[in-house]
C-alpha cells in the first residue's frame, strides 16, 4: 500500500483526496500558491509546502510538483482533476522518476486525450462513434467537403481539447467558415495544438457518461451511469445517477461499451466513457483519463468509494468488486454550486465568503473548500461546493435537492443555488424528459433565480442594522 501522497491540486478535490488518505492511514501531503495560503486544504493537510507567489504557475509545473514530492518522501501523486490531471508529460515524468501515477499510464493518456487517435481506437473496439474525419483536418476546404458529404450541423473541435473548450457547432459552410480559423486560434492557446477534427452534430442528445474501473491485471468493471444532460455551454451543471431517462436494456448496452472501450486502450484506475444518446442510438464521445468532478454521485448510489479504489489500484492492488457485486439504489443529484450571477450571464462573483452554511440531514452530502471569512480567488474555477442529495426515488430526489438548497446559506457571493431550484421544478426536469438544449430551451428559468428566501432577507436586515449600530 503506498504510504505518502503528493495532491496535486487545490480546493474541493484535493480535500476529498486528504479525507480518503486519512481514512486509509496514508500521508498526505498538500501543495499552494499564495492565493491558498489558507485554504482548507493545505490546513487539513499532514504536510503543506508552498509553490510560490504565481496563483497558476506552481500547479502547472510537473518538474517542481515531481521533485517536491521526492523531496518530502512521497511514493506516489493524486492528480486530481483539472491542472495536469490529463498531462501525458507530467504521467510520464512520474514514471520517469519512480513516483507511481495515481492514474493511467502517460501512453494512455496521450492517446485518449487525442480525440481522433481516440475516435479510431473506438473504432477498432467496436465501439459505435459519431460520423465524421477520419484523422485531423489538413485545411478549411477539407471540412467544407466533408461537412458537406455528412450533412450539417457539424461540431468542430480542437484535437487535444477538454472541458468544453475548443468546440464550436456550424450550422451552414458560411458559418464553418467564420468558425474554422477561431477554433485553431482558441486550441492553439488552450492547449497549444492547433489540430482540429470534424463531425456530425447529434442535435439535443442525450449526454450520458459511464464509470469505470480498471486494475492492473486488466480487470475492469463499470459503476453505472451519470446523465449530464443539463449543461450549459458544454459546461454541467446538475448532474444525475442513474439516468432516470434510460431503460434498463439500453443502460446495460452503454455500460458494457464503457467496459469495452477501456479494455481496447488497456486502461488502468478510475476514468470516465462519455456518450451521446438519441433513441436508441449511442455514440462515444471521448475518455476522461481522471476522476470526474461528478464522482460523488455514483458513490452515492453504490456506495463504492471511487477515490478509495483509485490509491488501492495505484498500490498495485486488484479491484475490489467483481461486476456482479456492483448493484445501484436510489437516485442522487449534484449541484454545482458555482460564484457566478445566473442573472449577469452567469458573470463570476468571486469576493469574501461572509457567511456559509452547510446543509445537512438525510441523504445530504456537501464537498467543499469554503468556509465563512473564506476570500474566494479570482484565479481558479468559480465552483464553491458540490451539494449532493441522494433519496429513494425519482420524485424523492427532486424533493430532497429543493430542501437541501433552501437548507444552505451562502453570503457575500452570488451563486447558481437558486437556478438551480428553478430547474428542479420544471415539468420536463419532474418528467424526467431533458436533453442537452434543456438550459439554452428555458431562458425564462433566469427570471425567478434571484427570489430570495425569507431567512435571507432576515439575515440582509440585521446585518445592514449591525453595520448601522456599529455592533
Amino acid at each position: 500500500m503506498l504510504k505518502k501522497i503528493l495532491i496535486a491540486n487545490r480546493g474541493e478535490i484535493a480535500v476529498r483526496i486528504i479525507r480518503a488518505c486519512a481514512e486509509m492511514n496514508i500521508r498526505s501531503v498538500a501543495i499552494y500558491t499564495e492565493p491558498d495560503r489558507y485554504g482548507l486544504h493545505v490546513k487539513r493537510a499532514d504536510e503543506a509546502y508552498s509553490l510560490g507567489e504565481d496563483p497558476i504557475s506552481g500547479y502547472l509545473d510537473p518538474q517542481a510538483i515531481v521533485s517536491l514530492a521526492k523531496q518530502v518522501g512521497c511514493d506516489a501523486i493524486h492528480p486530481g482533476y483539472g491542472f495536469l490531471s490529463e498531462n501525458a508529460d507530467f504521467a510520464r515524468l512520474c514514471e520517469q522518476q519512480g513516483i507511481r501515477f495515481i492514474g493511467p499510464k502517460s501512453d494512455v493518456i496521450h492517446g485518449m486525450g487525442d480525440k481522433t487517435q481516440a475516435r479510431d481506437s473506438m473504432r477498432g473496439a467496436g465501439v459505435p462513434v459519431t460520423p465524421g474525419s477520419e484523422g485531423n483536418l489538413k485545411d478549411l476546404d477539407e471540412a467544407l467537403t466533408l461537412a458537406g458529404e455528412i450533412g450539417y450541423p457539424v461540431m468542430l473541435k480542437a484535437t487535444s481539447g477538454g472541458g468544453g473548450r475548443g468546440i464550436r457547432r456550424c450550422d451552414s459552410a458560411e458559418e464553418l467558415r467564420t468558425q474554422y480559423p477561431r477554433v485553431i486560434s482558441e486550441a492553439t492557446k488552450a492547449f497549444g495544438s492547433a489540430e482540429v477534427f470534424l463531425e456530425k452534430c447529434i442535435v439535443n442528445p442525450k449526454h450520458i457518461e459511464v464509470q469505470i474501473l480498471a486494475d492492473s491485471s486488466g480487470e475492469v468493471v463499470h459503476l453505472y451511469e451519470r446523465d449530464c444532460s443539463i449543461q450549459r455551454r458544454n459546461q454541467k451543471l446538475i448532474e444525475i445517477a442513474p439516468s432516470p431517462q434510460l431503460t434498463p436494456e439500453q443502460r446495460s448496452y452503454i455500460g458494457d461499451l464503457a467496459v469495452k472501450a477501456a479494455k481496447a486502450v488497456g486502461y488502468e484506475n478510475a476514468g470516465t466513457v462519455e456518450f451521446l444518446l438519441t433513441g436508441n442510438e449511442v455514440y462515444f464521445m471521448e475518455m476522461n483519463t481522471r476522476v470526474q468532478v461528478e464522482h460523488t454521485i455514483t458513490e452515492q448510489i453504490t456506495g463504492v468509494d471511487v477515490v478509495r479504489e483509485q490509491i488501492r489500484i495505484a498500490s498495485g492492488l486488484p479491484l475490489s468488486y467483481r461486476q456482479s457485486d456492483i448493484q445501484f439504489r436510489g437516485f442522487a443529484l449534484q449541484f454545482r454550486i458555482n460564484a457566478e450571477d445566473p442573472k449577469n450571464d452567469f458573470l463570476p462573483s468571486f469576493g469574501r465568503v461572509s457567511h456559509y452554511y452547510a446543509p445537512g440531514g438525510p441523504g445530504v452530502r456537501v464537498d467543499t473548500a469554503i468556509y465563512t471569512g473564506y476570500e474566494i480567488p479570482p484565479y481558479y474555477d468559480s465552483m464553491c461546493l458540490k451539494l449532493v442529495a441522494w433519496a429513494l426515488t425519482w420524485e424523492e430526489v427532486i424533493a430532497r435537492g429543493k430542501r437541501s438548497l433552501d437548507d444552505m446559506r451562502l453570503h457575500g457571493v452570488k451563486t447558481t443555488a437558486n437556478y438551480y431550484k428553478q430547474i428542479l421544478s420544471h415539468e420536463d426536469f419532474v418528467a424526467a424528459e431533458f436533453n442537452t438544449s434543456f438550459v439554452p430551451e428555458h431562458p425564462e428559468l433566469l427570471e425567478y433565480s434571484d427570489k430570495k428566501h425569507p431567512s435571507e432577507v432576515a439575515l440582509a436586515i440585521a446585518t445592514a442594522v449591525a453595520a448601522h449600530a456599529g455592533w
